[in-house]
């Protein structure tokens, strides 16, 4: 059953579970920051709540969302920002190894270029066969502060560090300006099949940990290291072991006051033996790119992912689903394409989430297309090939609309 074809009182109904409240700024910043600024909207939404229960789900939580729970009188559920910094790569590579979580040959509190070089010393002394090693700057995400250095032309000889040296000496200044603030080098992780999983967690308010749901990242980017898309869930090889580590993991961070939603990723090299090594790389004491397709999915058909099958298992009658999704669909073409010209065109297809099948294509980001020509899309499939096609199809779809062709 498709939203445009509910019963008109169905429509009012649902319109009156839902209270949207704009803050008027266009600036950057968090829209917390922006609720401090406005005493009278604060006031608008305690009147909203009224005596009702209420907490706070943030995307992340820092000083702002904090001040905005306090204002508010309710709960926030999410980590403390004074222990941000657990979710540091250094500070992250020490709690894994306190899991017993395998991590890769590397070195935390990298600050310097020397310091940079020693990492690289030890782990070709540590890992002579690694073709190279990651430098990542401690409080960063989605890859972004991840620099990839091979070790192609520079001689294996441990004591020859100058072809390394203008390696990098090349890094952008705003990285090494940033890389004093503290980071890590890690051997880059090769293998006949290499894989970027991640496992996404809760922490109740009662210290209990949760392992809600595993995924295979897509990457992407100059560097092969940024994040732009998932498939769900993670490989059945591995999907098990990712969700024990992931426990052990929460555990750790439950004993430090870690709250609510945070993902970890890793890496997985395959060799053509078939044996798979598991690598936890980072964490994420936040919401993130798993988050929204993974709520979608639950809200829409429900059930409950089982980490020992690695499966989502539907309430219902208890057959799985599988879905590929992405917040970065981008194609200059589709600038400035209508929202609403663009849903009517996938219900006319067919493509559109089907209550009744509990498959189909949930569209967000919508109002991107107006910026950049971006969307973002979660495609729900009865089984894995379902679930590319119709996101293959959306996507050639949304191009044919841009063209202003009839799809044939």
């Amino acid at each position: 059953m498709r939203f445009r074809s509910l019963r008109p009182e169905r429509r009012n109904l649902m319109g009156q579970r839902f209270r949207h409240i704009e803050v008027p700024d266009p600036s950057a910043r968090s829209i917390a920051a922006k609720l401090l600024d406005r005493p009278d909207i604060l006031d608008e939404i305690r009147k909203i709540i009224g005596r009702r229960p209420a907490f706070i789900e943030p995307w992340n939580v820092t000083e702002d969302e904090v001040r905005v729970a306090l204002e508010l009188g309710v709960p926030i559920n999410g980590t403390d920002p004074r222990l941000w910094p657990l979710g540091f790569k250094s500070a992250g590579r020490r709690l894994f190894r306190e899991a017993g979580v395998p991590v890769p040959a590397g070195r935390e509190n990298v600050r310097t270029v020397d310091d940079v070089l020693e990492a690289v010393v030890g782990i070709r002394a540590e890992r002579p066969a690694s073709p190279g090693v990651v430098v990542k700057l401690d409080n960063s995400g989605a890859g972004d502060g991840n620099m990839v250095m091979r070790f192609e032309g520079v001689s294996p000889d441990v004591r020859e560090r100058d072809g390394m040296r203008a390696r990098v000496q090349s890094l952008p200044g705003w990285f090494l300006d940033e890389l004093r603030n503290g980071g890590i080098v890690e051997e880059l992780i090769v293998g006949e099949r290499f894989t970027s999983p991640s496992v996404q967690l809760d922490i109740t308010p009662t210290g209990a940990v949760q392992v809600l749901s595993t995924h295979e990242q897509v990457l992407g980017g100059d560097n092969g290291q940024v994040y732009t898309g998932c498939r769900f869930p993670a490989d059945s090889a591995y999907a098990s072991l990712l969700a024990r580590h992931g426990q052990a993991i929460g555990e750790q961070f439950a004993r430090r006051g870690v709250l609510g939603r945070f993902a970890v990723d890793f890496a997985v090299a395959t060799s053509r033996s078939g044996r798979a090594d598991v690598y936890a790389l980072e964490a994420n004491l936040r919401k993130g790119g798993t988050t929204h397709p993974y709520t979608a999915l639950r809200n829409l058909v429900p059930g409950r992912y089982d980490p020992e099958k690695g499966i989502w298992e539907c309430a219902s009658d208890g057959s799985p689903r599988w879905y590929r999704s992405t917040d970065n669909l981008v194609d200059d073409a589709w600038l400035g394409l209508a929202p609403g010209r663009v849903i009517r065109a996938l219900a006319d297809l067919g493509l559109q989430l089907d209550y009744r099948t509990g498959s189909g294509v949930v569209l967000h980001m919508l109002s991107s297309l107006a910026i950049d020509g971006r969307l973002g899309l979660t495609a729900i499939g009865r089984t894995p090939d379902e679930a590319e096609e119709l996101y293959e199809r959306t996507a050639a779809a949304i191009s044919t609309l841009a063209a202003g062709t009839p799809e044939g």
